[in-house]
């Protein structure tokens, strides 16, 4: 009888660890969905001299990647997200995450750059505010700055034609 108790807890321990290896990190919503897209003001990439702020893309429909040059699968992204940047169908803003500024630049120009810019955040600060909790990861932002969708995880042709392509299209009031 008195091991009735523990013999208890423990399968229902069981129970929930065996739930819990079910389910994908990758779709763990996010609480900045619907939320306006937290501000901040970095240096690009390419001209430190000058900062960037979401403010500034304001009535525009856009993407912020964030990406770094130590992400292995930021490389395994890059080809598809450069092709679908290609397309001129929505502005992709870049945000180097933690990363050398001399380094990102040498990775961009060696498999070519997909941002309309590159912000610099060396220090992960505004990853932080963003939520972002490993690289990569895709955020679509509305015309007045709401964040629409979250992509944990590397951009693939079918995510990109199946999720983002449509919701962007939807949020530029285009027909699918």
């Amino acid at each position: 009888m008195r091991y009735l108790l523990p013999l208890g807890a423990f399968i229902v321990l069981v129970i929930f660890l065996g739930i819990g290896l079910k389910l994908d990190p990758k779709e763990v919503p996010s609480p900045l969905i619907g939320k306006p897209a937290p501000q901040f003001s970095l240096p690009q990439l390419h001209a430190p001299e000058q900062n960037f702020s979401p403010e500034q893309m304001k009535g525009k429909v856009w993407l912020l990647n964030v990406w770094a040059s130590w992400c292995v699968s930021c490389r395994e992204e890059h080809i598809h997200l450069s092709e679908f940047a290609r397309t001129g169908i929505v502005e992709v803003v870049g945000l180097n995450y933690k990363d050398e500024p001399e380094d990102a630049k040498k990775w961009l120009s060696l498999l070519g750059n997909p941002y309309l810019l590159s912000i610099s955040d060396k220090e992960g600060k505004a990853g932080l505010d963003w939520g972002v909790y490993g690289v990569p990861e895709t955020f679509v932002i509305d015309k007045k700055g709401v964040i629409r969708h979250k992509q944990t995880g590397p951009v693939n042709p079918e995510i990109l034609q199946n999720v983002i392509l449509p919701l962007v299209q939807t949020l530029n009031g285009e027909a699918s």
